[in-house]
Formats: structure tokens, sequence, C-alpha cells
């Protein structure tokens, strides 16, 4: 198995990408009555296992911070990761109009490895920023906050992870023209 540091990061937002915001026909879901907080009944449980099967290093890159290893975690079947820790939010507001307020520290964060960040906020911009200011591999996937994270999100990471990992850890074949930027 390759070691976690060769292995590309893949930054993982909660809200959107892991609970989605509504059904696939765009009616919101249920809440579960006497549950705590009712948006954890909207978590797929197999959501951990796809996601370790990618092959990359998962880092929480949520405003759920460590509570995503607490309360999230267990229910997707997913073991204790790696959580950014965000700026002062006065830092995060630098940077030109538009910018995702994760996006300049995500690429600090990844110190030139290669990355995807999956979240449901990702614009135009932080595309633009992430080319000029990462040296190596990076993959801004945007989820739809409605859906989550389905089929075809997967089947687009694994496309772009294909020539990105090392040795044998590819993930399965899948369809999608996502590609790798150029460095």
């Amino acid at each position: 198995m390759t070691s976690a540091t060769e292995r590309p990061l893949l930054f993982l937002d909660v809200d959107g990408p892991l609970i989605p915001f509504g059904s696939s026909s765009g009616h919101p879901h249920p809440p579960a009555a006497g549950q705590g907080n009712p948006l954890l009944e909207r978590l797929d449980p197999e959501l951990g296992s796809r996601l370790m099967a990618l092959g990359c290093q998962l880092v929480w890159a949520t405003t759920w911070m460590e509570e995503a290893n607490e309360v999230v975690a267990p229910r997707v079947g997913l073991p204790r990761l790696p959580v950014v820790e965000w700026p002062d939010p006065s830092a995060a507001e630098q940077g030109p109009h538009g910018l995702h307020w994760k996006t300049g520290h995500l690429v600090e964060w990844a110190d030139g490895r290669p990355f995807i960040w999956v979240d449901d906020e990702i614009a135009a911009v932080d595309h633009l920023w992430v080319e000029a200011s990462h040296p190596g591999p990076a993959l801004l996937h945007r989820v739809d906050p409605a859906r989550g994270l389905v089929d075809a999100d997967f089947s687009a990471l694994a496309d772009w992870l294909r020539p990105v990992l090392p040795g044998s850890e590819r993930p399965a074949c899948a369809e999608g023209p996502v590609r790798p930027r150029s460095g």
C-alpha cells in the first residue's frame, strides 16, 4: 500500500456533499423525530467505504471541524480523519472577489501534493486561483448540494485519480472526461 504522504489528498466537506439538502427529486427529506440533528439521517452509510476505495488520504475540510470525526465518520464508516483547522475569519477574507474562504488555505495545506476538493460551493474563481497557486495536480469537484455525492461524482473522482495515483492503487474504471491539471 502506498504511504499516506504519497497518496493524493481528498478534502471533504460535509454539508452538501455528505449531507444532501434535498432528495433527488428536489424535495427535502423528512426530519427524524427525537434523533438529535435531523440532518444526520441524510447520511448514506455506504459513503465511507466508497470514499476509502478511492485510495486518497481523506481530510475533513468542513466547518464541522473535529465534530465530523465524532458524529459523521461513525455514521458513514470512516475512521478518524485529519481536520483542516481554518484561519482567523479576517485572514480568510483575503483574495479576489468571489474566492471561497477555504480555497487559499486548502492550497497551503496541500503544500504541492495532488489533491481533490469536494464541496458544494466551488466557483470558477476557485479553479483559477488553484491553477495559479498550486504546482501539483488538483481537482476541484463541485457536488450538487440537493443530491450529495452520487455515482457520477465517484466516477469523476476515479477518472481524475487514475493517472495521479502511484503504483497499482488505481480506482476501478469510471466514466467522464475529467483530467488532472497539467502543471
